[in-house]
């Protein structure tokens, strides 16, 4: 790319230990060039450290560099929404650039390679093959293509988890209303003592009608992970043929994942939340036996000129006009992004930063809806507020300058840009603001 800011600069500049400050885009700079491929460049984040070495905090401040918030007002609010890398951010601004200064097709043809680069990376984060995952606009998008996509019938029922999204849970009651269908919901303790609280109220509420069990991840009302694979599997030997969904809305580019280890149907995830990539992207993994079974949300043009679809695989989920081909684009950069710091590396230091910031709180006699082990939650932290919670929420923001959510209590979750220095500051909110948030 022909800009002020090339990615060849950026790394060098990164490898070097220079921080890194916003870049503007000036008219005079740019040019019709696209931005280089979406895969890592010659250099990387892991030139700042020493080979073999885990990460250390030094590196972690780069990594952090790399963003364009100041320190006055901190992300912490990855369940709903990440800032992107630069790297990234520009990815799109420079791709947007490209298509404006030549729409034709011809220009444009180079973005069904970079958006078959994109199926390839998220693909491979998945563990699954890239026939299998359709890139779409967003995990509601997602869930409400299983949720119409799968054939119900009168008498037929759903299964949810009751803290599902809503775009995997009244969707369900929608789609029941039109078609005479049964939603069946499961509560698990607020304070889970270990993981067989959380499947077995899934297992009792299976009957030979089920035909759908729709769970999360990771919930981003509670931050309580569910033990999947344990639940799938039994599922299955109650309800043979059963299909299992699961909205990973708060897993992808957080966790180091394998649907195939899962064992589900169907998931569900945005670009835009863990992943930290471009703004309106989401993906649909079906597994290849199931795509056939499943109806498409819409048909446009590419479908083919009958009922059977001419794109391969999960494709055909992706029929859905004109796109915003920067973004779609973006998305391989953005696979590449984390890579280059290694996906293992990104789960262990949001596992390291989750567990700072509930322990921290906890020290402060503040209770946490969250569990404190990371193998039965993730990286959305929620303390309980039996006080006003907005007003807790906005004191933080405006006073500590922490923006968290009042999603389900106070929330929390912190990502690789955050530094272990966000995470005290963030404590330190909690421990000045205690006295509202317990209702003291």
């Amino acid at each position: 790319m022909s800009t002020g800011r090339s990615r060849r600069t950026f790394l060098r500049d990164l490898a070097a230990g220079a921080a890194l400050l916003p870049v503007a885009l000036r008219p005079d700079e740019a040019s019709g060039a696209a931005p280089a491929g979406s895969s890592a460049g010659d250099g990387s984040l892991s030139a700042v450290r020493r080979a073999g070495e885990p990460p250390d905090e030094r590196y972690w401040e780069q990594v952090r560099a790399q963003f364009a918030f100041g320190e006055d007002r901190v992300p912490m609010n990855a369940a709903n929404l990440c800032p992107s890398p630069r790297v990234v951010a520009e990815a799109v601004t420079d791709w947007t650039h490209d298509i404006d200064v030549d729409c034709s097709f011809q220009n444009r043809g180079k973005f069904g390679d970079l958006l078959e680069e994109s199926r390839v990376g998220v693909a491979g984060m998945l563990g699954v093959d890239p026939d299998e995952v359709a890139l779409v606009r967003n995990t509601s998008e997602a869930n409400n293509t299983i949720n119409a996509g799968i054939p119900l019938g009168p008498g037929d029922e759903v299964v949810l988890w009751d803290q599902n999204h809503p775009t995997n849970n009244v969707a369900w009651d929608v789609r029941a209303a039109r078609y005479g269908a049964t939603v069946r919901r499961v509560s698990v303790p607020v304070r889970p003592a270990g993981p067989q609280e959380l499947i077995d109220p899934f297992v009792a509420a299976l009957t030979d009608r089920t035909r759908v069990l729709s769970l999360t991840h990771v919930s981003n009302l509670s931050g309580i992970r569910l033990p999947v694979r344990e639940i799938a599997d039994a599922a299955r030997a109650r309800v043979p043929g059963i299909h299992v969904h699961l909205d990973g809305a708060q897993t992808l580019g957080a966790d180091v994942l394998d649907l195939r280890a899962l064992g589900v149907d169907s998931y569900s995830s945005s670009t835009h939340k863990w992943l930290m990539g471009p703004k309106e992207a989401g993906l649909l993994y079906v597994r290849a036996d199931r795509i056939p079974e499943i109806w498409p949300a819409g048909v446009a043009p590419g479908w083919g000129s009958d009922a059977d679809p001419d794109p391969v695989g999960a494709r055909k989920f992706e029929s859905l006009g004109q796109r915003d081909d920067a973004c779609l684009a973006a998305v391989g950069r953005t696979v590449a992004f984390h890579r280059e710091i290694g996906i293992d590396e990104i789960a262990t230091r949001v596992t390291a930063l989750a567990t700072a910031l509930k322990e921290g709180v906890a020290e402060l006699g503040v209770p946490l809806l969250t569990p404190l082990e990371p193998a039965r939650s993730g990286g959305v932290c929620i303390l309980e507020v039996t006080g006003d919670r907005q007003a807790v929420f906005d004191r933080v923001y405006r006073e500590h300058g922490i923006a968290g959510a009042p999603t389900g209590g106070l929330r929390f979750s912190p990502h690789v840009y955050n530094t272990m220095a966000h995470v005290d500051r963030a404590v330190e909110a909690v421990g000045a603001l205690r006295g509202e948030i317990v209702g003291a």
